[in-house]
């Protein structure tokens, strides 16, 4: 078979695809990366005491309940009294979800901060707090801009940018096995493939080690360039860290396994336990991730695994395709190569659409999340860019069962420049991702925010604290503590509520009150719509001695 006259390599082609693949992940980081960082990814879902309850005494320790398993940021876990000093004694403790903060005897009167900053099940700081007060609330109370330490976006574009490497490296390693391995023309020099897979190697081990040292000051708050060994060991301990250190060791041994592969003299002796070890190995990406912290993590884990696989295949063999095959193969090998090719990409394909179909319920769950969070505005980016390049896996998959592609690959080698320019971008965009919390999470938190609902209030003759549960549309459970100014619990003769909606016309409505205590009442508020809720209180303490209030609410 005489050599093609079109198989000089495609410089023109490279340069236009390497001008696409800039502008594409410059849009990409434009318009996506610079968003305000997600602040949670396990969430806080309650408290003892309850966020900005007033407390006639001085409790023994807070409770933390989060969504999902935590560990403890050293240090990083503490309580402040209203003199500003320290009133949490000993080590906080976490047990799965929970965390026990013990705190010192008699302290002072007035308003006490909660500052925590944790680590979620996925690997993600996450800071946080809340104010609670014994006896009333201080005049100047402590506030978390005092001492929390924010997550930092540059930290997270860093970490998104060690994934992104991980990945690519991954895909030149798949793709140069399984090339080299099945592919690969025997009359073709296969010593700059052999070499790129070995550089493919060095990326993952480097990408690893990287996400190792910038977990330590990510974890903790701190700069990206101050390391600690407390911080690092931490690490290290971690679910993160573990499957990283898996990592590592998986590549260790795949670097006496491969060179016979890679040689084209590999026997099912070698194959075998290089094919155990690369499961071993892929499964350490959602291992250090949010598939662990998923609400069903064995689901997630065996999903996620074959979604990072499948792109592996289609990119790796796109770049293989695209690099080596189509500027060095003649017709013949052509005609052998791209149909096999097809079936791959066609299989590769359909792993990546149904793993990402379960992906996306199990992680953003409701249309909601998909249309309102951070997480689901990308998932719908990776959609549109997947579609994109189907499309264009399609038309190349014709062009493969054309006769006259294998003389004239020049059509084909332009569609999958566009696949690989757009697949890049895919993957940058799930580095991202990775680095973002799940829907499900990012729409736990908003619900954490707006309710339950809890304030206090004070007057000349006391000080009413109120509590509404859930703190949204419809039946709310509403409970009312009166406290002297002194902070002992303050009998009330008669208790009144009502409440109204100005902004949508709905005048005063009366809530009928059930007294359960001296000091205590409940109701049941309904909100038939959002918005800011005027609810006024008259509270009588003796025959002659009465005064009102007003709390807003705010109903979402």
């Amino acid at each position: 078979m005489t050599e093609s006259l079109d198989r000089r390599a495609p410089a023109g082609l490279a340069a236009r695809l390497t001008a696409v693949a800039v502008a594409l992940l410059a849009l990409f980081a434009t318009v996506l990366l610079p968003a305000a960082p997600a602040s949670a990814h396990a969430v806080l879902v309650s408290s003892t005491p309850r966020v900005g309850a007033v407390l006639p005494t001085a409790p023994s320790q807070v409770l933390l309940e989060f969504s999902e398993p935590v560990s403890l940021v050293a240090d990083k876990v503490r309580v402040l009294g209203p003199d500003g000093k320290r009133a949490d004694a000993g080590n906080s403790r976490s047990d799965g979800a929970r965390v026990a903060i013990p705190l010192n005897p008699n302290g002072p009167q007035g308003t006490y901060l909660v500052s925590f900053r944790i680590i979620s099940a996925d690997g993600h700081p996450v800071p946080g707090g809340f104010v609670y007060s014994v006896g009333a609330p201080s005049a100047n109370p402590p506030t978390l801009a005092d001492v929390e330490d924010p997550v930092d976006p540059v930290a997270q574009g860093v970490m998104s940018a060690i994934k992104f490497l991980g990945y690519a490296g991954l895909l030149v390693v798949v793709g140069a096995v399984m090339v080299l391995g099945m592919l690969w023309p025997r009359r073709l020099d296969r010593r700059p493939v052999v070499r790129l897979a070995w550089v493919g190697l060095g990326v993952i081990a480097l990408s690893a080690v990287l996400a190792l040292l910038a977990q330590a000051p990510y974890s903790a708050g701190r700069g990206m360039l101050n390391i600690t060994a407390t911080d690092l060991r931490q690490v290290l301990a971690s679910d993160m860290g573990t499957g990283h250190l898996i990592r590592l060791g998986v590549l260790a041994a795949c670097a006496f396994l491969l060179p016979p592969v890679l040689a084209g003299r590999a026997g099912k002796l070698d194959v075998i336990p290089l094919a155990l070890l690369a499961t071993v190995g892929v499964a350490t990406w959602p291992l250090a991730g949010h598939p662990v912290a998923s609400p069903v993590p064995a689901l997630s884990v065996v999903v996620d695994a074959f979604h990072v696989v499948g792109m592996a295949v289609w990119l790796g063999g796109l770049f293989m395709l695209l690099v080596f095959l189509l500027p060095r193969a003649n017709d013949e090998e052509l005609g052998a190569i791209l149909p096999v090719w097809s079936r791959w990409a066609v299989l590769a394909v359909a792993a990546i659409l149904l793993s990402g179909t379960v992906q996306v319920l199990v992680e953003v769950g409701t249309v909601d999340g998909l249309l309102t969070t951070r997480y689901g505005a990308l998932v719908l980016v990776k959609i549109g860019l997947l579609a994109v390049v189907v499309a264009a896996a399609t038309y190349a998959r014709k062009l493969t069962e054309r006769p006259e592609t294998t003389t004239r690959p020049g059509r084909l080698r332009q569609v999958v420049a566009v696949e690989l320019a757009v697949t890049t971008v895919i993957l940058a965009v799930s580095a991202v991702l990775g680095q973002t919390p799940p829907a499900r999470s990012a729409t736990a938190a908003a619900q954490q925010a707006s309710g339950p609902f809890s304030t206090t209030v004070t007057t000349s003759l006391y000080t009413l604290q109120v509590e509404l549960s859930p703190g949204g549309i419809g039946m709310n459970e509403m409970h009312a503590y009166a406290y002297t100014p002194a902070g002992r619990p303050q009998p009330v003769v008669e208790w009144r509520a009502s409440a109204t909606l100005a902004a949508a016309g709905v005048e005063a409505v009366t809530i009928p009150l059930v007294k359960l205590a001296d000091n205590h009442a409940t109701g049941q508020f309904v909100a038939p719509t959002a918005g800011q809720w005027q609810l006024r209180f008259g509270v009588r303490t003796s025959d002659v001695d009465e005064a009102s209030v007003t709390v807003t609410v705010p109903i979402s």
